[in-house]
């Protein structure tokens, strides 16, 4: 029950800022659905009072009416107007501000949530969940408003005219519920099937697109195709199941629309035989139906608004309440690190649920401005021992301390501004080469931008692109080879300055030249900060202070290039295969 009262206070908080607008909106509403019944009334005079007892000149009265007439249409027309357009001016308004939520979320989730979560579900998230959301925040409460007053209004209006004849309509009602009640629980399993459906061909298409020379190098269209297919006919089949039991409702609701209206041309001819209904109330009487069968058969419409728009709500709660796994402290206090050494204190980590430790009872520190390497296989956790450092994950046991304190009481923008990261896989965001350089420290001088990249052996084929700096460097800077890519990187990492440098297999990727070249950039780097890289190419790393070797998430051996290359163990034979290479 207190979940639910959440969910709905949180719900109706979006419309506070928007709150006057709001008010105009439902009055509008209220005010056209009002109109829209006073209408037949106003014909019921012409055709009923003024019209059946033609005595005298009537001009003046006719002309009463239809002035009436007028400004109800007039009335009407602006109050439908206001409704529907700064209607879906506030919805699309409280749309903004959702997606804007629920992106500022999605930035501060750890790295644990993204090894969970495709792009493309996120995406759908943000989109098509939001899209349904708008359109609920903005039909909702108006056609609500609107048929229920036409509703109620017509049913007191049409008890006036004839109980009796009334009463016969209001048989039919328990009947139209249970139908209702029957075809909503379906509907909304349908919609829930749809919403994952769409979800997963967002996902599936997503990381065809990203991964699409992979794909083709690989001849695997055909593989693709077919994988894509499997969820696209999912989707089909959740589409297929709405609209099935779409036409059913709507049909339904039609049939009894039509029914309520057989029914009082029937039995409202029987009352006019029996003298205790006239043919001009049955005429009212018949426009009133309308307005009464009108919402109940448009009880469909306003159920898949609700049911989809709150679907999505659901999900867009969810995401909402997941909470990041490496959270700060409240009420940290202010602090600069004292110096940049970095120590690990018998620390243990694994993902999650898992009980499978990668790092177990890891102890080893690295003193300030001091430079070690890490090595071992694939797979024994080197990786995951340096996200330990910026809290991309947190360690499971023991402690990690960045400048003698632990990283826990440290606030995450100190600590990873503190920490710069060269990874093997490049990022690049799409734009300008000034642009991915000045993610670095945004608002940084052209000129510093400049100098990081002469630093990073970049500034001169950036000079030979066709704008310099200025040039557009495609989706994840494809149109840049790999080292003009990792140089960017490393200009970006000078730029930023960090105090603590973590060097992720940064050149592993790239050709003898290219990785010469970047090695000079990435030792110029290196100078004066606190270093830590993990090396694949071990001749890379002889010159550092210290080795350790990671095998089954511990570390096997420690020490100097010589020292470890005179016990000739597992770094002696890592090392002789590394020259190999």
């Amino acid at each position: 029950m207190n979940l639910k009262k959440a969910k709905l206070g949180k719900f109706i908080s979006y419309y506070k800022p928007y709150k006057l607008l709001f008010a105009a909106d439902i009055f509008c509403a209220m005010l056209a659905a009002a109109m829209s019944l006073v209408f037949p009334q106003l014909i019921q005079m012409l055709t009923g009072d003024v019209l059946s007892t033609g005595q005298g000149d009537m001009r003046g009265q006719i002309l009463a009416v239809a002035g009436a007439m007028l400004l109800t249409i007039a009335v009407k027309t602006f109050s439908e107007y206001f409704y529907d357009a700064k209607g879906h001016t506030m919805g699309a308004m409280m749309e903004r501000d959702m997606r804007q939520e629920l992106f500022d979320h999605l930035q501060v989730l750890s790295f644990s949530f993204y090894d969970e979560n495709k792009p493309g579900k996120l995406m759908s998230r943000l989109t098509n969940d939001l899209n349904w959301l708008a359109e609920l925040y903005h039909h909702g409460p108006e056609d609500l408003i609107v048929y229920l007053v036409q509703f109620f209004g017509s049913l007191i209006i049409l008890f006036g005219i004839h109980p009796r004849l009334t009463l016969i309509i209001v048989a039919f009602f328990p009947f139209i519920i249970l139908y209702a009640v029957i075809f909503n629980k379906k509907l909304k399993r349908a919609y829930d099937e749809n919403y994952e459906a769409i979800s997963e061909v967002n996902a599936q298409a997503e990381e065809n697109l990203s991964g699409i020379r992979v794909v083709q190098s690989f001849c695997n269209e055909e593989i693709e195709k077919k994988r894509f297919g499997r969820q696209n006919h999912r989707f089909f089949r959740s589409r297929r199941s709405i609209y099935h039991n779409e036409s059913y409702y709507y049909t339904g609701m039609d049939t009894f629309g039509q029914l309520i209206t057989a029914a009082v041309v029937v039995c409202g001819a029987v009352f006019i035989l029996g003298k205790s209904l006239s043919l001009p109330q049955l005429i009212t009487f018949i426009m009133y139906v309308n307005y009464l069968v009108g919402p109940i058969q448009k009880i469909s419409q306003i159920t898949q608004l609700y049911q989809s728009g709150f679907a999505g709500f659901e999900r867009f709660y969810e995401l909402l309440n997941t909470l990041p796994e490496v959270t700060e402290r409240e009420n940290l206090p202010e602090v600069t690190l004292r110096n940049s050494s970095v120590e690990f204190q018998n620390v243990s980590f694994h993902y999650g649920d898992c009980c499978e430790e990668i790092l177990a009872d890891v102890n080893f520190k690295i003193h300030d401005g001091d430079y070690i390497a890490l090595v071992g296989i694939s797979g024994t956790g080197k990786s995951t021992l340096c996200s330990l450092i910026p809290r991309f994950y947190d360690a499971t046991g023991g402690k990690v301390l960045v400048g003698g304190q632990d990283v826990k009481e440290l606030s995450l923008s100190v600590l990873r501004q503190a920490v710069g990261v060269v990874q093997q896989d490049t990022y690049l965001f799409s734009g300008s080469v000034m642009d991915n350089i000045l993610y670095g420290r945004p608002g940084a001088a052209r000129n510093e931008v400049v100098e990081a990249a002469k630093r990073a052996g970049a500034h001169e084929f950036i000079e030979k692109l066709p704008n310099g700096y200025d040039t557009d460097i495609g989706h994840r800077g494809v149109k840049l080879s790999g080292g003009q890519k990792q140089r960017i990187s490393i200009a970006r990492t000078f730029l930023k300055d960090p105090r603590i440098l973590i060097l992720d297999e940064a050149t592993s990727s790239l050709d003898n030249e290219s990785e010469h070249f970047i090695q000079q950039s990435l030792e110029t780097l290196k100078t004066g900060r606190t270093t830590l890289v993990i090396a694949h190419r071990l001749t890379t790393i002889r010159g550092a202070k210290e080795i350790l070797l990671l095998a089954d998430g511990t570390i096997r051996e420690r020490g100097s290039h010589t020292e470890l290359m005179a016990l000739q163990r597992e770094y002696y034979k890592l090392y002789l295969r590394s020259e190999e290479l």
